[in-house]
């Protein structure tokens, strides 16, 4: 298949995705004083993350002891998560996902204070043969963990109003402290932060996987249960794109699914734009792939770096390797691809070193983590950090190549070509194809595909943002 063909299918398999991460709450463009935080009156609020990476790290865990806002002029902090959840913030390099959500005094406030427990960074060990996963134990720069960012423009929380939010990147690539090269498991988390309306760019939620609880097909939605055990109602209608043979009526309480969508501005559930059943046996796994078995034609197995898991209970561990054995009976889809021409643009023949994947099926096929069996394979959008080669714009095929950095550039090691995908936006300082100049540093957040005339690999792009968040604040640690 030809990379003009190669880009034409996919324009005509997808639509637009969204990236980023978050902490909302209530609505802006009030003139509420800090004064009003005292009268008991509440808004919502809910908390979401990303982060640019850094070569051969693969996660930094961290336990989140507390997000709080404090008011504008002063008074009492509020907290805007409950419990202490831990987080891999290279999880979601380039997307945005729903991390908590709860109800916070009305008010106005300026400043985020964010404190963090403790942490591991993982990384891959080319020492060894194979390579492996290693982990450091995070220790804070002068033991100091606590961060307070003052935001350019205040959340203003009000009842019965649209969320509003602030959008936060943590920044593995300066966080991360290195000695003579080598990570030494110092951190200095440095976050670029801006707060953000419900309607804004970025807050939108473009991946939330959660297991079904109910669902109501007559009033077309269906229950979830989230990130720390509470329940989220997911609506659905008639504009609800729905991956491969998903369906309001194929749900049940082992379904687990990955919904993107916006917050309802009324009622504070999410109005799905997308829904894709990952799994219907009650376990999945999401990640990148590492390694395919063999190199070329229909793969056997390939070696999955588990990034997300549920239940925990197999012999599948967060942060490591599995292998996953293929059959033959699998089913393939691409996320937000309808089109019957999907098949043929990933299969267990396109399955390449660097992609990112959500895979399902039952808990017991995971039993050894050297011997996983799945039956549904989901191929994603992610966020791949690179360097735009010198001269090889093309705003004529609307294409360039990028050498990719982090730990994704260690699975792919060759200069990939970027195609614009269908309604690619330029985002975070860049504006148009013309902004991108040689040499810059940028993420494209998109699908990695095989061209399968040359066995190369090619990125399509949803995304592509400059990395110098020149939008937002950026705070270093205090």
């Amino acid at each position: 298949m030809s990379p003009k063909v190669f880009g034409n299918l996919y324009r005509l398999a997808l639509v637009p995705l969204t990236a980023a991460v978050f902490v909302a709450t209530g609505c802006s463009g009030s003139s509420m004083t800090s004064t009003d935080t005292q009268s008991g009156v509440t808004g919502s609020t809910f908390v979401v993350g990303t982060d640019a990476p850094m070569a051969s790290v693969v996660s930094l865990n961290v336990q989140i002891m507390s997000v709080t806002a404090t008011p504008t002029g002063g008074g009492t902090a509020v907290n805007l998560m409950s419990g202490t959840p831990s987080v891999d913030f290279a999880r979601y390099n380039g997307l945005q996902t729903l991390l908590d959500m709860n109800d916070v005094p009305q008010g106005s406030y300026s400043t985020i204070n964010i404190v963090l427990g403790n942490g591991t960074i993982g990384y891959l060990n080319t020492t060894s043969t194979p390579p492996t996963i290693a982990t450091l134990p995070v220790s804070y720069t002068n033991g100091n963990n606590t961060a307070s960012i003052t935001l350019a423009n205040p959340l203003v929380v009000k009842p019965s109003s649209a969320p509003v939010g602030i959008r936060v990147d943590f920044d593995l690539a300066q966080s991360i402290q290195v000695t003579n090269g080598a990570i030494n498991g110092e951190v200095t988390p440095t976050f670029d932060i801006s707060s953000v309306a419900v309607g804004d760019q970025g807050a939108y939620l473009d991946e939330f996987i959660a297991g079904v609880v109910s669902v109501d097909q007559s009033g077309q939605s269906f229950v979830v249960q989230g990130p720390h055990g509470e329940n989220f109602t997911i609506d659905v209608s008639g504009s609800t794109e729905w991956d491969g043979d998903a369906s309001l009526s194929a749900l049940n309480t082992s379904s687990i699914v990955q919904v993107s969508g916006r917050l309802d501005k009324a009622d504070q559930t999410l109005d799905a734009d997308e829904v894709a059943i990952i799994s219907d046996k009650g376990f999945y796994a999401t990640g990148q792939i590492t390694y395919v078995s063999p190199s070329s034609g229909p793969a056997s197995s390939f070696d999955l770096y588990v990034r997300a898991l549920e239940p925990t209970n197999t012999g599948l561990s967060l942060g490591q390797i599995a292998t996953v054995d293929l059959t033959g009976s699998e089913k393939y889809f691409i996320y937000w691809a309808h089109n019957p021409l999907t098949e043929f643009l990933f299969n267990s023949s396109s399955l390449v070193a660097g992609q990112d994947i959500a895979m399902g099926g039952p808990a017991s096929g995971a039993a050894s983590s050297s011997d996983v069996t799945v039956d549904r394979i989901h191929l994603r959008n992610w966020g791949f950090n690179g360097t735009i080669v010198a001269n090889s714009q093309s705003a004529g095929d609307g294409t360039f190549q990028m050498q990719v950095d982090g730990f994704a550039g260690v699975l792919i090691p060759e200069t990939v070509t970027v195609y614009l995908g269908p309604a690619c936006d330029f985002r975070y300082g860049l504006g148009a194809f013309s902004d991108l100049a040689n040499g810059a540093k940028i993420r494209v957040v998109g699908l990695l595909l095989e061209n399968s005339t040359n066995g190369q690999v090619v990125l399509v792009a949803r995304h592509i943002d400059g990395l110098d968040f020149t939008d937002m604040t950026t705070t270093a640690w205090q």
